[in-house]
């Protein structure tokens, strides 16, 4: 694991820039291409990336998986309790003028963040579950008998 200096240094710059990327889609999805699913799945390949070139015990060390099924059920949630609310306040499930009754177009934008931030944050989760799920298998094969 000593060599591979330069892939692990890359690494490392480019998981912040990654997440960066994925923060600006996350938050101008709404005014641009993009969005909760966009910015989930690029923000999961930050922590995938540092995971295949760092090793899965590294990086379940930055993200642990217990926090990784928490984010999973929280994205649902915010995402259900916004849909919730506009119910509980006499309107349409996930009608965003709900969030500001006076100004619609001020709920609208709040809906939509929101919805996109639960979808973000459930598409992270999952994605990196899925990866945690994978990489930790035992091998069938071992790689010296390939």
């Amino acid at each position: 694991m000593r060599h591979h200096l330069i892939l692990r240094v890359v690494t490392k710059f480019l998981v912040g820039t990654i997440m960066l990327y994925a923060f600006y889609v996350q938050f101008h999805g709404d005014f641009s291409p993009g969005g909760g699913f966009q910015a989930g799945v690029i923000m999961a390949v930050a922590f995938i990336l540092y995971g295949v070139v760092f090793s899965l015990e590294q990086v379940q060390r930055v993200f642990p998986p217990w926090i990784v099924h928490k984010l999973a059920a929280l994205g649902v949630l915010v995402y259900g309790v916004t849909g919730l609310y506009s119910l509980l306040t006499g309107f349409n499930y996930l009608d965003y003028t709900a969030l500001s009754p006076h100004h619609p177009e001020h709920g609208q934008h709040y809906g939509i963040l929101l919805v996109e931030l639960g979808v973000g944050i459930t598409v992270t989760g999952v994605m990196v579950a899925i990866y945690y799920a994978f990489a930790a298998r035992n091998p069938i094969i071992s790689d010296e008998e390939w």
